[in-house]
């Protein structure tokens, strides 16, 4: 029983509340986890034609860099 109420006290105190003044913090683009979606898609496009191979990745491509 004590392990449990020690487990749950430890689980709960990763709970935080953000402030509203907090949260511009968290709205930056380096907070993203692409900040530039664009090139993160241009990335996995030349990585799929590179391993000829798709799938996994989100990009419905072929060996050949066709769409």
């Amino acid at each position: 029983m004590r392990i449990c109420l020690l487990l749950s006290m430890t689980l709960l105190a990763g709970c935080a509340t953000v402030q509203p003044w907090e949260k511009g913090h968290l709205a930056k683009p380096i907070m993203a986890f692409d900040p530039d979606p664009l090139t993160a898609r241009q990335h996995k496009q030349i990585y799929t034609s590179k391993e000829a191979a798709s799938g996994g990745q989100g990009v419905g491509t072929g060996g050949c860099g066709c769409n």
